[in-house]
Parts: structure tokens; C-alpha cells; sequence
């Protein structure tokens, strides 16, 4: 499994998330414009999925995390789920 970051300058539909069809095991919404995706599939599958979501064409931006980030000011959980995930 490969964790990746999304963003787009574009909200992400606010309906997507792990139950939605696409190719990952685990969506989670950081923001209206950041996702982290858990994904079996490539790099280039996961863009797509994501970059068909919107009806326009915006900015994306998509990339694995290897690492465990640094951050602050995430929704409560996520820094222990990005452990758990990197």
C-alpha cells in the first residue's frame, strides 16, 4: 500500500471518501482542497481517479508520502493515522 497526498486548488466533490468507487482502500478528507489516499494502485491511477472527479480542470496535485510528515493544525487524528500509515 502507498499512502499519497492530494490537493487541488478546487474543492474535492465533499461526497468522496473510502466508500466512494476509486482506487484506493482509504480516503481521508484533511480539507475541502487535501486528501490523503491509502492505495494499492499507481501514482498515475489515483491522479486520474482524482483528476475525473471535477467538472472543471483544476490545479492537482498529487504524490507519495514516504515519510511521516510534520504538521500542525490537522483535524484531531490524523497525525496518529499518518503513523500508522507511514
Amino acid at each position: 500500500m502507498t499512502l499519497y497526498l492530494a490537493w487541488a486548488d478546487e474543492p474535492f466533490d465533499p461526497y468522496l471518501d473510502s466508500e466512494s468507487l476509486g482506487p484506493w482502500r482509504e480516503l481521508r478528507r484533511i480539507d475541502d482542497h487535501l486528501l490523503l489516499v491509502v492505495s494499492s494502485e499507481t501514482l498515475s491511477r489515483v491522479y486520474h481517479h482524482l483528476k475525473w472527479t471535477f467538472e472543471t480542470a483544476p490545479a492537482l496535485l498529487v504524490t507519495p508520502v514516504t515519510d511521516t510528515p510534520k504538521s500542525r493544525g490537522l483535524p484531531p487524528g490524523t497525525t496518529t493515522w499518518l503513523r500508522h500509515h507511514t
